[in-house]
């Protein structure tokens, strides 16, 4: 069940554009948190994530890298699904699908903060939910997340890909676009030599460029009318985001993803995105909290681009 609490309710949070008073239906774009790191192979500590970062949205001022102010933003924090231990997992998944299933159907932008990366399974599939044809994923991470199981368990946060392929609107790996990759398991790596799949490793993105990466994912995704974003912080290389799970030397580096992102949300619809696996007790300077925070505020000023909301000095 989702709760809220005091920052939650609190209008100076996310760049004091939190509107607590209003609903889902009132405002441009929702927020909320999914508290979960049980589902981890390696270190903890994701579950603080959500409520990390909320606590530092207070000093941040609404406007873009590119001095443009979104000011004029309606944001609701809609609280955190907390789960409780020993609760039923698959429970709790379909009460977050079925939230997110409500929003898609109201069209409505939505960012989840996780939680490790298999809090993004309830939201693809609450994703299938509400609409009524294919979509498109983009996946940034440092990892393919295209195991069949970790450990026995198939809803690990190293399985989030490969539950998408079970989903009703997502054809086959076709749907998805995979970005910063710089390792592979034994299960993927089978996995991958009977199923194509659209990869630009952070390799590939040094030496070619982000700019003709973001421009080859976003032909390769403009047959989709919705297109979702999940970015893992182990995309970004550990020296810009030390703070999480299972980092992974040689990754992308912070103005990468900021042009990725910006060449994503004006050629395609993305209709919501996540930040997951930020571990602020792995990184008492929280620079991948602050990583991801910087993510969430231009993505709203994409967004509020995209509305007309968008102000320029």
């Amino acid at each position: 069940m989702l709760t809220r609490d005091a920052n939650a309710l609190n209008p100076g949070v996310w760049c004091g554009l939190n509107q607590p008073t209003l609903s889902e239906k009132e405002v441009d774009s929702v927020i909320f948190g999914i508290p979960f790191d049980e589902a981890v192979s390696y270190r903890g500590g994701a579950g603080e994530g959500p409520a990390v970062l909320r606590e530092n949205t207070y000093t941040p001022s609404p406007f873009t890298e590119d001095f443009e102010s979104y000011a004029s933003l309606k944001i609701y924090d809609a609280g955190d699904f907390n789960f409780e231990h020993g609760q039923d997992r698959e429970k709790y998944f379909d009460e977050i699908a079925a939230y997110v299933a409500g929003l898609v159907r109201m069209e409505k932008f939505f960012v989840m903060v996780g939680g490790d990366h298999s809090t993004t399974i309830p939201v693809l599939r609450g994703i299938d939910r509400g609409v009524d044809e294919d979509f498109g994923i983009i996946h940034i991470d440092a990892h393919f997340d295209l195991c069949d199981h970790i450990g026995g368990d198939k809803l690990s946060h190293g399985s989030t890909q490969r539950r998408a392929l079970e989903l009703d609107h997502v054809s086959g790996t076709e749907n998805m676009y995979f970005i910063g990759i710089r390792s592979i398991e034994p299960d993927e790596y089978e996995f991958k030599k009977t199923h194509p799949v659209q990869v630009a490793s952070a390799k590939d993105c040094f030496r070619r460029g982000m700019e003709a990466v973001g421009e080859e994912v976003v032909r390769a995704m403009s047959v989709y009318k919705r297109v979702y974003i999940t970015l893992d912080i182990d995309g970004l290389d550990p020296g810009f985001a030390p703070g999480t799970g299972t980092p992974q030397f040689g990754g992308l580096v912070p103005r990468q993803v900021l042009d990725l992102l910006e060449i994503c949300f004006e050629g395609l619809n993305i209709i919501g995105m996540d930040v997951v696996e930020i571990s602020p007790k792995l990184d008492p300077a929280l620079t991948s909290m602050f990583a991801g925070r910087k993510l969430i505020q231009e993505a709203w000023g994409h967004l509020a681009k995209r509305l007309g909301k968008l102000e320029e000095s």
